[in-house]
């Protein structure tokens, strides 16, 4: 969420900013708001000092020996009286507008850091560095979902009879590298100093409202009809929420998080691309990782998360490279993103793998997540970091690709056959 007050105070500058992304934000509906709740608030705030001055008037003159039917008495009184009725007309609409200010804050998406590439979309993304060239296959290789089948390891046809499109199921050897790739990017997060969390599949919609799923992406989720829970679409929503409405002190930071979680998301709006195989599922398994920050270290806590994810790219030989997004392609809570693309030979082109994100304080802002300083009064909201680490199913479809031999296996990389107690699938 963004800050009301800098709406308030830099109109303009908020404005500039939020054009630069994908989308039409006007801030001045707020504004408009924003102007009539403080007006009432004013006025509520001078009637409430009137009415404690005639408490404290009455109470003097009784003191001084006026009765309590005296004409100036019952006069002070029927003024208090008529500002306590005004009072109780002020409270519920001044409520009121600062809902309404709130429910428009939710639908503004974070401005873009300062540092962030301008563009209009993913074709104005910046490429910051390449990875693992002397990896890629240098022959032809069948597209991942043909040889996992060909293997009997990857079968869509029954997933559809069991669920519908979209689904996939992985049997033996497959069943067991899904298994493997999660054990194995826990265990180099783990090292690399994150605490492992399992939290609860099924969320809250205030969960979802914190890190910004809701209420602009509801229709990406799905949501449990008898209660209010939905299937967490990442586990980036449970574990920055194991924080919610907390004040943590300064101490406690930074706190790192991996976890384990599958993912479910509907894929609204992307029919019709990536129809086949891993790559764009309802359900996938995802090792997240999340970070909560002093705002002061923010900026190099988002570059030591994208060399996490990128250690287990590296530790499995695979392809990729990181780019930046420009302005135009940053995702709705994120104010400077960078995006690891692993190499899938079948289509001669790199594809997402991990997104890792800096939000700042928006949704530590949404989540009223804080920090306080030691000696200090008041409350800071951390910053929220997260990335994937990776998302299991695409690293799959990358090694099926990558590691194709030309009898047909596919060898299993040195980093997993411990994990597999096998070399070949």
């Amino acid at each position: 969420m963004l800050d009301l007050k800098l709406i308030r105070e830099k109109p303009d500058f908020v404005q500039e900013r939020l054009n630069l992304r994908n989308g039409d934000y006007d801030i001045q509906p707020i504004l408009q708001l924003d102007e009539q709740w403080r007006k009432l608030e004013s006025d509520r705030s001078q009637l409430q000092a009137r009415s404690n001055e005639i408490g404290k008037l009455v109470g003097q003159k009784m003191k001084s020996g006026s009765k309590p039917n005296d004409p100036e008495i019952l006069a002070l009184k029927e003024e208090g009286n008529q500002i306590k009725a005004r009072l109780s007309d002020l409270e519920p609409q001044e409520k009121d507008l600062k809902t309404q200010i709130d429910a428009l804050l939710l639908t503004l998406p974070n401005l873009p850091h300062p540092s962030t590439p301008v563009g209009k979309d993913e074709a104005e993304n910046v490429q910051v560095r390449q990875w693992g060239d002397e990896y890629k296959p240098r022959t032809e290789v069948l597209p991942h979902w043909e040889i996992g089948e060909k293997l009997g390891i990857l079968n869509t046809e029954r997933a559809t009879k069991v669920a519908q499109t979209r689904f996939v199921m992985l049997l033996g050897a497959g069943a067991a590298l899904e298994r493997a790739l999660i054990q194995f990017m826990l265990d180099q997060q783990i090292a690399a100093g994150y605490l492992e969390v399992l939290p609860p599949f099924l969320i809250n919609t205030q969960s979802l409202t914190a890190t910004g799923q809701l209420p602009k992406f509801a229709d990406e989720s799905f949501k449990c009809n008898e209660d209010d829970l939905w299937l967490a679409p990442t586990a980036e929503v449970p574990v920055t929420n194991l924080y919610r409405d907390e004040i943590l002190s300064a101490d406690q930071l930074p706190i790192y998080h991996c976890a384990y979680t599958p993912c479910f998301r509907r894929e609204a709006g992307s029919y019709g691309r990536d129809t086949r195989g891993l790559i764009r599922l309802h359900q996938f398994n995802k090792v997240e990782l999340v970070k909560l920050v002093h705002p002061s270290t923010s900026e190099q806590e988002h570059q030591t998360l994208v060399q996490n994810a990128e250690a287990i790219l590296q530790a499995l030989k695979l392809p990729y490279r990181v780019v930046e997004l420009c302005t135009g392609d940053l995702g709705f809570g994120a104010a400077k993103c960078y995006d690891l693309e692993v190499w899938l030979p079948s289509a001669g082109t790199y594809r997402e793998i991990s997104s890792c994100s800096n939000f700042w304080d928006f949704q530590a802002r949404r989540g009223n997540i804080r920090f306080k300083e030691a000696g200090q009064k008041g409350t800071q909201f951390v910053h929220t970091l997260n990335g994937s680490g990776l998302a299991v199913g695409r690293t799959m479809a990358a090694i099926l690709e990558n590691y194709q031999q030309s009898d047909g296996t596919v060898k299993v990389p040195e980093a997993l056959q411990s994990y597999l107690n096998r070399a070949v699938l």
